[in-house]
């Protein structure tokens, strides 16, 4: 009979035991994001095809604005916004780069600017569009491309056109 009460008396004492040991705590664990300023571009639009009229030849230049230019988006979660900068930094291009003239009609981001008239593109990046602020949802941004001295481009003797062909680069960078 000691056995089995001493048994039971190490089964209480068990029982009551245990349950301290599976008591609830709690405790706190930090998470931190480091978050760095960081701007993106989308280019929306990778081809321009410029076909001058008669009448254009006339005015001596061709030119695709608004919804016909060329589009990109942009944002940043920088507050202090990102700068869109275009160039065209090919070794050999075929339009002289000062009958090649730009502009944005968009405007700027809160405390930007834009290059809001038409300017001839350089082989160093222009600064084309400005925000001060972050820009966290897509900023479409449309470049306006006009191309003067139309009579400086010879067409071909065969049939069909001559083309004449640049390529635009678009940087963005965080301010």
């Amino acid at each position: 009979m000691k056995r089995i009460s001493l048994f039971f008396s190490f089964l209480l004492l068990g029982a009551l035991v245990t349950p301290a040991a599976f008591a609830a705590t709690s405790g706190t664990s930090n998470v931190t994001l480091a978050a760095s300023g960081s701007a993106q571009i989308q280019v929306v639009d990778n081809t321009l095809t410029l076909s001058p009229t008669s009448v254009d030849y006339d005015n001596g230049y061709v030119q695709a604005s608004g919804a016909s230019g060329l589009r990109v988006n942009v944002m940043t979660n920088s507050t202090t916004g990102l700068v869109l900068m275009v160039r065209c930094s090919d070794a050999s291009p075929q339009i002289a780069l000062a009958d090649l003239l730009v502009r944005t009609q968009t405007a700027p981001g809160t405390g930007g600017t834009s290059m809001a008239s038409y300017t001839p593109i350089t082989s160093s990046n222009q600064t084309l569009w400005t925000t001060g602020q972050a820009q966290h949802a897509w900023q479409s941004v449309v470049t306006d491309v006009k191309v003067q001295n139309l009579f400086n481009y010879d067409d071909g003797i065969s049939a069909g056109t001559t083309n004449y062909t640049n390529t635009l680069t678009y940087t963005v960078v965080v301010q």
